[in-house]
């Protein structure tokens, strides 16, 4: 199970739960505090470069990144933001910065603003990469190479005083952000900085372009926009939700994971996804779902106790006898206003002004490659040209010696995976490939190596 949990989001989580510390949620008759105040810092580790190696060595990572330039600070912070009704919120983000005497560890660094994949675990927190293999990956590519990365857990997760996920709610989970990257910025005490580039895996795709427009249309003057680079994001939320739910679609891996999440960011931020949850859940599904994600409850016992589709190791029995959604919600589907929350969260109709680039895997069974070609399309349409680098072709990716390694290492894991490459695809070999993509991305516009 500990290798279903990673597939669903961007190199998801290491099998250990740590608890976690920090602070409660807005106090009740305190005064509102404006969203992006910094409520708490904590030094949470120092991580020299031999730590960083050691750490990498006994993870998913190890041969996957060239070694750590720098040692890594990292904070773990709590700040205000705003829920869907706009009511006052916490929630914590990872503050990485590098340190030592190298030559891109001090001084004026650029600013990684990162976005995590999907996560069933309520306690993630991107400030504990010992536990955590996603904040590892990105303590190894861009900290400890000289950037300073800011990376929210989210509502819902952590120590946050929500206790629901806007599960892909553009608006609310840029919102979060840039609320992170605010008190982000506090944190750092006037540490200087050079140039900010945002990121985001799976989930954190989608949340990383969200995050590019609205900064981008809210806050150019403030927080302008060097570099953008999403990766393998459901930035289509309509023709991907098409795909699999209408009788000609295919279900996706980790789709009995992902429904939940969405009914129930859906049905908190509109109210309109049903009128009760027997409506969407098949039973006994229906007494549990809606409250299901995040928990720390192992999905192992999840599947005991009742509380998702059994005999489904790749989490695909969304429909049908057993499934998780019944066939009237399903059928109801195309006209139904679920499928317009759907429209009102896709990415696409908007102009990226920053560089930007996308970057999958074609043969994705998770998120689908279809979602990053449709938004390539969507911005050609209207002149604005996003390339889409593709780790399965070479010719989809720049030249030069280093991208050919970069491909030839994702085929050779590819490979090695052999009949388990599906389950392993979208958390376990394509986010190496990516990173590595984006740090060359973001050199090519400005950020140190």
């Amino acid at each position: 199970m500990k290798k279903l949990e990673r597939l669903i989001g961007a190199a998801l989580v290491a099998s250990s739960v740590i608890g976690c510390g920090g602070g409660d949620g807005p106090a009740a008759g305190g005064p509102a505090q404006a969203p992006g105040t910094l409520l708490e810092s904590a030094l949470r580790a120092s991580h020299s470069v031999p730590d960083i190696e050691a750490l990498r060595a006994n993870s998913l990572l190890a041969g996957s990144a060239d070694p750590a330039a720098c040692g890594v600070d990292i904070r773990h912070i709590v700040y205000s933001t705003r829920d869907p009704q706009g009511q006052e919120a916490t929630a914590s983000a990872a503050v990485m910065v590098p340190t030592g005497a190298g030559a891109n560890c001090s001084g004026a660094r650029p600013l990684l603003l990162y976005a995590h994949g999907t996560t069933v675990l309520k306690s993630y927190d991107m400030a504990d990469p010992a536990h955590n293999d996603e904040a590892l990956a990105i303590e190894t590519v861009f900290a400890a190479h000289g950037y300073i990365v800011i990376a929210p857990n989210y509502l819902g997760y952590d120590v946050s005083s929500l206790d629901y996920h806007p599960y892909l709610n553009a608006d609310v989970q840029a919102g979060d952000m840039i609320d992170g990257l605010t008190a982000g910025i506090a944190a750092l005490g006037g540490a200087p900085t050079s140039g900010l580039y945002v990121a985001g895996y799976s989930q954190g795709g989608h949340v990383a372009m969200a995050t590019q427009r609205a900064l981008e249309r809210d806050h150019a003057a403030q927080y302008p926009l060097t570099a953008s680079f999403p990766m393998s994001g459901p930035y289509d939320l309509v023709q991907f939700s098409d795909d699999v739910t209408l009788p000609q679609g295919a279900v996706n891996i980790g789709a009995t994971l992902f429904m939940p999440f969405l009914l129930t960011s859906y049905q908190n931020a509109y109210g309109n996804v049903y009128g009760q949850p027997s409506d969407a859940y098949q039973s006994p599904f229906d007494l549990t779902s809606p409250t299901l994600f995040p928990t720390d409850t192992p999905l192992d016992t999840l599947i005991a106790n009742g509380e998702l589709p059994a005999d489904d190791p790749t989490f695909t029995r969304l429909f049908g006898a057993g499934g998780l959604i019944t066939d009237g919600f399903r059928a109801a589907y195309p006209n139904s206003a679920f499928r317009d929350d759907l429209s009102r969260n896709t990415l696409l109709g908007w102009n990226p002004k920053a560089p930007t680039a996308l970057c999958g895997g074609m043969d994705d069974p998770t998120v689908y490659f279809s979602n990053a070609g449709n938004a390539r399309d969507d911005f050609a349409s209207r002149g604005v040209t996003v390339p889409v680098w593709d780790v399965e072709t070479r010719s989809t990716l720049p030249e030069g010696s280093s991208y050919t390694e970069i491909h030839d290492s994702f085929k050779l894991a590819k490979a090695a995976a052999g009949a388990n490459w599906q389950t392993k695809y979208h958390g376990e070999l394509v986010p190496p490939a990516c990173y590595a993509l984006a740090r060359g991305f973001f050199a090519a516009h400005g950020a140190g190596q």
